[in-house]
């Protein structure tokens, strides 16, 4: 009878590990800090290009972010503590609840608005993708989920396309997708992203979680660009972000408040939201 041959311990494969390839925390103003901007790390990890960490812990009051204007992008805000109140041009308004989406497809332009609730402590992100070609100059829509309507598997929240069995009802422009995760201290979690998402990132909004190297509250990491997996062990009680995709074909042509893939459509987005801002001066909603 024929035996197999064994291999000892360290004749055994290690598991590849995923590097990290940036880290940083960003610049802190107040109770944002911007992680991520179209004119640094958005540049690597398009069609992810901004990223601010909410934490009202940070400033005593209320804080409101007065009516802005958008173009070219999408925006995703998520509070994993404390509620919003929104307001937008495209007639919405209302609270978004603590662990709810707002989804704010700005297209060839839109207006909006948020505030916190109340006194409560606050803490989540708001993401800026870039939208492809076909859509950065399309109808500006928004959409919002209610905690409920959030799906979950394990100890991750769907907030923007798929993961597993789960399906974000908000539809991302192109594939990606967007998880929140709250680990438990010495909880395992692997990430295995889909076919093409050779862009992978995460963001520690409290708590310490290793992924190779120790990730600590206030950073923002990217991952060495493939299809390789990520583990996650957290050291503390921990909740972050974590986001991945396909990488953005197109270039990012940059205005004040807007994100496009040409001058031309730039062009199209700011004489929208110039005439947006018209009219909502008009109406006494923009002094």
């Amino acid at each position: 009878m024929s035996t197999l041959p064994t291999r000892s311990a360290s004749e055994v494969p290690a598991r590849a590990v995923r590097a990290i390839v940036h880290r940083t925390r960003g610049q802190t103003h107040g109770p944002i800090t911007r992680l991520m901007s179209p004119g640094d790390l958005g540049q690597v990890l398009k069609p992810f290009i901004f990223l601010d960490l909410v934490n009202f812990k940070a400033q005593a009051g209320a804080t409101r972010f007065g009516m802005h204007p958008h173009s070219g992008i999408a925006t995703l805000t998520f509070m994993a503590l404390g509620d919003v109140r929104y307001a937008d041009s495209t007639g919405k308004a209302g609270v978004l609840p603590a662990g709810g989406v707002e989804w704010m497809q700005a297209g060839a332009g839109v207006w909006h608005t948020g505030e916190p609730v109340g006194d409560s402590l606050g803490e989540g992100f708001q993401l800026w993708v870039a939208l492809p070609a076909d859509q950065e100059n399309a109808p500006a829509f928004s959409q919002y989920l209610a905690p409920s309507e959030v799906p979950q598997v394990g100890p991750a929240r769907v907030l923007m396309g798929r993961y597993g069995a789960a399906q974000s009802a908000i539809e991302p422009p192109s594939s990606m997708t967007y998880l929140a995760l709250t680990l438990r201290q010495g909880e395992r979690w692997r990430y295995t992203p889909p076919a093409g998402h050779t862009v992978a990132w995460a963001a520690v909004a409290s708590g310490q979680v290793m992924a190779g190297e120790a990730i600590s509250a206030g950073e923002l990491v990217s991952f060495t660009p493939s299809e390789t997996a990520i583990d996650f062990v957290a050291q503390a009680d921990t909740r972050f972000v974590l986001g991945s995709a396909a990488p953005h074909p197109h270039p990012l042509v940059m205005g004040t408040y807007s994100v496009h893939t040409s001058k031309h459509a730039l062009h199209r987005g700011e004489a929208e939201i110039k005439r947006l801002g018209l009219g909502l001066q008009a109406a006494g909603r923009l002094v």
